[in-house]
């Protein structure tokens, strides 16, 4: 039985009549089940003695010939040479790329009869002493094994030529094998397939050593959609470890990651930090609001960082490459609000000594983030409700009607709905505004989140003193008192706190009586501070024995850490020991 669908490529660089034999004789002995295709270098022969020929041995027709530079060896199943020298391969046995057979022609004479007698043997032979359905068999085997794979692979030569790409890279990137094979790997996926990590960007040529042989790297697949991949490169080396191409298994993480996210949430995001649930669902929140376009009203306490998560979502969004523009509409002057928001003409009023471009007009294509909306004075409401539903207004003292496009993103920590009630927000407006609501909660309700932001925040002023994270801690006291307290400031207020704390504080332990004496004055059980002033020489220590004990027992005894707890030098405590506890 004659293998089908089976490619069979017969060239020569210098001899065409050789290929167009070998092809003929293919197709005649296979009934025209194997396609065979004739190449060579050389497209000029003898056409009546090559018709004569074919006659002679039932050729039939003389198929095509096609140019060697023009034919692509990866898609051909076995490559037979033709030549009349020693040549060496014409190209690289390459994982992936066909088997070749190379027939050296010994035959005599400028008509070379001889040679082609014995191109009509060696095809006869090729499919009657079983080489073919053996390839069949090997090639079934070959491309069931590298199809199974849940990795997805791809191999290109040193010229970045795609040889190889199996099922799952088709299934991952999105790209069919016919559209990737033979190509520059560069142009086929945008912005590179391994991103700035390319070896052969950097190198040029690399050899086993240079390669980065494990890296991550976001892919942008055929649809668009960005994907996270890891992945594995080896070196594919010829006799005497001559590079000839690169192989790379890849699988894609991106699911992976998104439930990792979910099962081990992060304490971090985009320099917010909380992992209170509440917090976590923020984050997912300001993500999927970014995506879209509509306005948003950020309601929150003061200093609960709503400012902060306009302008993540800002930068998160596709407006990111364009202006976000803050407003504080509580902070600026009734009469100053109107040309600050949209601008003046020059001479428009006193003062107006040229023409001044407002906050929508800097913000478009942007964000314009209006913080206290809650405080925006009623007929500057009509105002900006005119905005939002036409996008259109008019400088102060201008005529020109200005189109924008500005995505409006508002904060209040006001209760608008009780404001509208009272007729001192118009209601329209509320509604314009609030079609995502997103609600920050205070600190005090996620009490969890308390060490977490102390610690960022010690961390990040030890930063602009040039010390080291680890120079300095909170004592658990002192953290204690931190998470008792109710924070009406929230965030801010706690920042507040650790800065100065850390001023207060000489050692690399912050102790209680470094902290704010609002938050010691408000903790629902009584502390005793030594507020004495500072004098020269030994500063008398005003320490319980409970703390004392407490401490030691908490370090299991040991008195320095325990001196570090207490906020004081080890030397200190062997001395109230020795006074105070026997």
């Amino acid at each position: 039985m004659n293998p089908k669908n089976i490619k069979i490529l017969f060239a020569s660089k210098k001899i065409p009549e050789a290929s167009l034999v070998a092809a003929a004789k293919a197709l005649s002995v296979s009934g025209g089940e194997v396609n065979a295709i004739a190449a060579s270098g050389n497209s000029s022969f003898d056409v009546q003695k090559l018709k004569s020929f074919f006659k002679e041995h039932s050729l039939g027709e003389i198929p095509q010939l096609h140019s060697m530079e023009q034919v692509d060896f990866h898609t051909f199943d076995l490559v037979v040479y033709l030549s009349d020298t020693d040549e060496l391969d014409i190209y690289p046995r390459l994982p992936g790329n066909p088997p070749m057979l190379t027939w050296k022609l010994d035959g005599k004479g400028d008509s070379r009869e001889e040679d082609l007698r014995q191109i009509l043997e060696r095809t006869h032979d090729l499919f009657s002493h079983g080489y073919l359905d053996a390839l069949v068999t090997y090639k079934r085997h070959g491309d069931l094994v590298l199809e199974s794979l849940n990795e997805g692979i791809i191999a290109h030569d040193l010229k970045r030529r795609i040889f190889l790409f199996n099922r799952a890279a088709e299934r991952i990137t999105g790209f069919n094998k016919e559209e990737v094979l033979g190509k520059d790997c560069h142009e086929v996926f945008p912005g590179k397939f391994c991103g700035e990590k390319c070896s052969f960007c950097r190198l040029g040529t690399p050899g086993l050593d240079e390669l980065d042989k494990e890296y991550s790297v976001s892919l942008v697949s055929k649809d668009g959609k960005k994907r996270t991949i890891t992945m594995n490169l080896f070196p594919i080396e010829g006799p005497n470890k001559k590079p000839l191409g690169v192989v790379a298994a890849f699988r894609d993480i991106t699911e992976e990651l998104r439930l990792r996210r979910l099962l081990t949430p992060s304490t971090s995001f985009h320099g917010m930090i909380g992992k209170d649930p509440r917090m976590q669902d923020l984050f997912a929140l300001i993500e999927d609001v970014a995506k879209s376009n509509v306005p948003v009203l950020i309601l929150g306490e003061s200093g609960t960082g709503k400012e902060l998560v306009a302008s993540l979502i800002h930068h998160l969004s596709p407006r990111k490459d364009h202006l976000f523009v803050p407003v504080n509409c509580g902070a600026i002057p009734e009469n100053l609000l109107e040309s600050e928001l949209f601008g003046h003409e020059k001479g428009a009023f006193t003062g107006a000594i040229r023409e001044k471009r407002g906050r929508f007009e800097l913000a478009h294509k942007g964000t314009l983030f209006l913080d206290e909306i809650g405080d925006l004075p009623l007929p500057m409401q009509v105002k900006l409700l005119r905005v939002l539903q036409n996008g259109t207004f008019e400088r102060v003292g201008g005529e020109k009607t200005i189109n924008v496009d500005v995505r409006i993103i508002a904060a209040t920590n006001k209760d608008l709905k009780e404001a509208v009630r009272k007729g001192e927000f118009r209601e329209d407006l509320y509604y314009r505004i609030c079609v995502l609501p997103i609600t920050i909660p205070p600190l005090r309700e996620r009490k969890e989140d308390i060490p977490l932001l102390a610690i960022h925040f010690l961390k990040d002023a030890l930063k602009t003193t040039g010390k080291r994270p680890e120079d300095m801690v909170i004592s658990p006291e002192a953290m204690a008192i931190l998470r008792d307290y109710d924070w009406p400031g929230n965030v801010r207020e706690l920042q507040n706190a650790i800065q100065y704390a850390l001023v207060r504080c000489k050692t690399r332990v912050i102790a209680p009586e470094h902290l704010p004496a609002s938050i010691l004055k408000s903790k629902s059980r009584v502390i005793e501070i030594d507020r004495t002033p500072r004098t020269r020489g030994r500063r008398p220590l005003n320490l319980s024995p409970e703390a004392v004990k407490e401490a030691l027992i908490k370090t299991g005894g040991n008195k320095k850490q325990a001196a570090s707890l207490l906020g004081i030098s080890r030397a200190s405590l062997y001395r109230y020991l020795q006074k105070n506890m026997h």
